[in-house]
């Protein structure tokens, strides 16, 4: 007889996302015709730079001809795309890697998911508080908790982030096995300093831990001495993954592109240097067919001078909408984090306001959706996450109305 897994009957609710889409059907029912400007998801808006799409048609030119037609390529990414981004770390970060250490896939939640699969099911795991879903959730799913309690998940070491700490947490006190890392901090918008992410090295190196750090959001970064990578810290290719996406900066949201290191020196309690190394590349081959052709041409092309130049435009209108949000809601007495080297702005609700309170006031009188901060995690209770992605004038609009609406 077929059993369930029933790891999943562990998860808490529904995922937070879409019960934010199930609320606004449920509003914009009864309220036909109602514009709702929407600042909640992460889903980039803006058309694709000319250069990318100018590439994946010269792609899809090739696969239109018999003798220019590729099927299959390697599970691990085309070789020249794992070349480049060999160069590019090389050449924005000062950092050394071989191109045989990124693994390219169709994004980064995907492998932020996948790769807790590289490690036994009694391994303890930390998360950052608040969090981004996937981390914790992959982990409830695989094993790693014996149910949820009192907002948080039994067996999961929580790393708690607060207006005190800069919403950057120390490392463990206890021995963990696995820390998420996510910086720029989705849904925070803090980010980590060198001096910072050391802390957490060190603290890897010593306890035979390993990093999983989610750098998706590094081209926001403007402050030449914040790191883009967590390999700028010495040290960190022996204890860390790194997971990244062409989804934030491209716009490759839907196309669906992005990719992991997974260094050869990097150990774990019971492993050898190679071996998860070699673990990932046969769950690769094993479970995945490799990225899209397609999308890899257009990761390619951003990766070129003149691809990363359309990229940096359109991460900069991304980022003149984080400061336009981030200055109108302050303008009306909102406490706002992030929206500086991030593209979201994590405001404290007015007093008196839970997370989804101060969600179904901005939908009901402002007519704008956000993302309620408790869904991230319990430390997320009294914020909500404002994001930048949106066309300029919606995102004009949806701040006046906010505005507005506080006023009242």
């Amino acid at each position: 007889m077929a059993r369930i897994n029933s790891c999943y009957t562990k998860l808490a609710s529904g995922y937070l996302f879409p019960e934010i889409a199930r609320r606004t059907r449920i509003w914009s029912a009864a309220h036909p015709g109602a514009e709702i400007l929407k600042l909640g998801i992460g889903n980039t808006t803006e058309a694709l730079p000319e250069v990318l799409v100018n590439a994946m048609k010269a792609k899809l030119d090739k696969l239109s001809c018999r003798d220019t037609y590729t099927g299959y390529g390697d599970e691990q990414g085309d070789t020249p795309l794992r070349e480049a981004l060999r160069d590019f770390y090389k050449e924005h970060y000062g950092v050394t890697l071989e191109a045989d250490e990124f693994f390219v896939s169709d994004g980064a939640k995907s492998d932020a998911a996948n790769i807790q699969n590289l490690f036994s099911e009694d391994c303890v795991v930390a998360v950052q508080d608040p969090a981004y879903p996937v981390y914790v959730d992959s982990n409830v799913v695989g094993g790693r908790s014996s149910g949820f309690e009192n907002g948080a998940y039994k067996d999961l070491v929580y790393l708690k982030g607060d207006s005190s700490n800069g919403f950057v947490p120390e490392p463990p006190k206890e021995k963990v096995d696995i820390i998420y890392l996510c910086f720029p901090n989705n849904p925070t918008g803090a980010v980590a300093t060198k001096e910072q992410l050391k802390a957490f090295v060190d603290y890897a190196r010593a306890n035979r831990a390993v990093i999983i750090f989610d750098a998706a959001y590094v081209s926001y970064i403007e402050d030449p001495e914040l790191p883009r990578t967590i390999y700028e810290i010495e040290g960190a290719k022996e204890c860390a993954i790194e997971i990244n996406s062409f989804s934030k900066n491209a716009g490759f949201t839907g196309v669906r592109l992005g990719w992991s290191v997974v260094p050869h020196a990097l150990v774990c309690e019971d492993g050898e240097p190679d071996q998860l190394h070699k673990m990932w590349n046969r769950r690769q081959c094993t479970f995945f067919n490799g990225a899209s052709n397609i999308a890899q041409a257009g990761g390619l092309a951003a990766l070129s001078g003149e691809g990363f130049a359309a990229c940096q435009e359109l991460v900069d209108y991304y980022k003149g909408n984080a400061r336009i949000i981030r200055e109108g809601l302050e303008s009306v007495g909102l406490e706002c984090f992030g929206g500086k080297n991030s593209p979201y702005i994590w405001a404290r609700c007015p007093e008196g306001y839970s997370s989804w309170e101060f969600f179904d006031f901005l939908l009901d009188r402002c007519h704008v959706v956000v993302t309620p901060g408790a869904g991230f995690g319990a430390a997320g209770e009294g914020y909500v996450r404002v994001s930048s992605y949106g066309h300029r004038e919606n995102v004009i609009m949806a701040v006046e109305s906010i505005k507005e609406g506080l006023k009242k």
